[in-house]
């Protein structure tokens, strides 16, 4: 099923997981994919492989298993970078042939300066190839807080509807951790005439310099309230990890308060702490 059927619901719960890395067993994420199924989540994406590694082999396999085995509709991810039309072609045709229909359409970071430039400068760029070449339901990025390469805020929207009007179905945002960076994101959306869905992206805070390190990277804000709870239980694990679990909560309910969406839990392959999670929002959110 297409996400966009999916999404025409009230509110939406998925999760994102990520492949191991090259040197790793694909069999390690079904062990993750069995507990998360129980959660009975409206989908679930898979990254492109573990730390940028390029591993669109396992992205595809993983993909097609939590569609055909585990009866869960997933999202391959699928970013553009370095890539020809030759290979996206290739990637195409190998989720028809799995079933896949849906793809997250991403540019991707350019890890190496000499990686080749491909044939897609945007994501927006490789929705509308895709559109051409396939019967594909298209999500794609979108950032509360600014792409950290936009001028600014205006220039950052006037890209997204780029994206939109290239065939984006709907948006699935960058994690963020203050909810008015998301509603103030909203405004900006409506007034460009952005309307399609938008799943706020939510990722729970297990480790301080792994989330430092991510805010850094996605230049995304930490309220003053979130900086407390971390250098409070910075080193006390069980501690830090029900603390984020709470904080990730209570930004959930007040989204969904609010009107989102949806809610796109990134799990970091953690099922326990989805599950945690699920167990406190399922009743909020209508299925």
């Amino acid at each position: 099923m297409k996400l966009s059927n999916i999404l025409k619901k009230q509110v939406t719960l998925s999760f994102e997981i990520f492949p191991p890395k090259r040197t790793g067993s694909i069999q390690t994420i079904y062990d993750t994919l069995d507990a998360l199924h129980e959660l009975s989540p409206d989908f679930i994406s898979v990254t492109y492989g573990a730390g940028g590694s390029g591993n669109s082999h396992a992205t595809c396999e993983i993909a097609s298993a939590i569609k055909n085995q585990y009866k869960i509709e997933s999202l391959a991810h699928l970013p553009c970078a370095g890539l020809t039309k030759e290979d996206v072609l290739t990637q195409l045709e190998n989720f028809k042939q799995n079933g896949i229909e849906n793809i997250l359409a991403l540019r991707g970071d350019i890890l190496d300066p000499k990686q080749p430039k491909g044939d897609f400068t945007h994501a927006s760029d490789m929705i509308v190839f895709i559109k051409e070449h396939g019967d594909f339901d298209i999500t794609a990025a979108c950032y509360p807080e600014g792409h950290t390469e936009s001028k600014n805020l205006v220039e950052d929207i006037q890209n997204l509807k780029k994206k939109v009007d290239s065939g984006a179905d709907q948006l699935i945002t960058q994690l963020f951790f203050h909810n008015d960076y998301f509603y103030r994101f909203q405004e900006r959306c409506s007034i460009a005439g952005i309307h399609v869905p938008i799943e706020a992206g939510i990722m729970p805070v297990v480790n301080k310099k792994q989330i430092e390190r991510m805010a850094s990277l996605c230049h995304v804000d930490l309220p003053p309230k979130f900086i407390a709870m971390m250098n409070r239980y910075e080193n006390n694990p069980e501690a830090m990890r029900d603390a984020g679990i709470a904080y990730a909560i209570d930004q959930i309910v007040d989204l969904v308060v609010q009107g989102a969406d949806g809610i796109h839990l990134y799990t970091m392959n953690n099922p326990y702490i989805a599950a945690k999670i699920y167990e406190a929002v399922h009743r909020l959110i209508s299925k």
